[in-house]
C-alpha cells in the first residue's frame, strides 16, 4: 500500500521558542536567509527568557523553515530579523509568525509595549509591502544603516501596539 501524495494531507505549521538546543538551527537558517553574519551576542540575546514570545523558530510539517527574532528596547519591540526559506514563502508562514509576535506584544505588560519597529533595506520593496499589509507604516529612512551590503539605506517601519483590552473594547458589538 502506498502513501497518499503529500499534497492531500493538511500542512502543519508550528512555532518553538529559541533555546540552546535549537540555536544551531537558527544560525544555519540565518546563513541562508540573510546576507550578513550575526554576532555571538545576537544569538545569546535571542535565547533570553524575556524575549521567548518574540523569538521563534517556524516549522512547516516539522521542518524548520524560518524564524523571527525581536528584542525589547524599553517600551518598544525591535524586530531584528524575520525570514522564511524561499520554497515556503507563499504559505503565509511569515504572516502567521508576525501575527503571533504582534499578539504577544499587545498582551505584554512588563514593560507595556507601545510599538514594534524594524528596518527594511530600501531595495526590498516586497518586504516593505509585506509589513505594510500588516499595519506597519514608513516613518523615515535611516541612511547608511547597512555597513556591508548595498544599498546601505533602510526604511524605518513601525506599528503602534494597542493592548488586547483596548482592541476588544473597540470591537463593535455583533447584532
Amino acid at each position: 500500500m502506498s502513501n497518499p501524495p503529500a499534497s492531500s494531507s493538511p500542512s502543519r505549521v508550528t512555532f518553538a521558542c529559541l533555546t540552546h538546543r535549537n540555536i544551531g538551527t537558527v544560525k544555519k537558517l540565518n546563513s541562508v536567509l540573510f546576507p550578513i553574519k550575526y554576532s555571538d551576542k545576537f544569538y545569546q540575546d535571542i535565547i533570553a527568557p524575556d524575549v521567548e514570545d518574540f523569538c521563534q523558530l517556524i516549522y512547516y510539517n516539522d521542518v524548520p523553515v524560518g524564524n523571527i527574532c525581536c528584542r525589547l528596547e524599553n517600551k518598544d519591540l525591535y524586530l531584528m530579523t524575520m525570514g522564511v526559506l524561499a520554497p515556503y514563502r507563499s504559505k503565509q508562514l511569515g504572516s502567521q509568525a508576525l501575527k503571533r509576535v504582534i499578539k504577544a506584544a499587545a498582551s505584554h505588560s512588563k514593560p507595556k509595549i507601545k510599538r514594534i519597529y524594524l528596518h527594511v533595506q530600501v531595495s526590498n520593496s516586497d518586504a516593505k509591502r509585506f509589513y505594510e499589509r500588516h499595519g506597519f507604516k514608513e516613518v523615515g529612512i535611516k541612511e547608511d544603516y547597512y555597513k556591508k551590503i548595498m544599498p546601505r539605506d533602510a526604511w524605518i517601519l513601525e506599528r503602534i501596539i494597542e493592548s488586547e483590552d483596548k482592541q476588544n473594547q473597540e470591537t463593535p458589538p455583533q447584532s
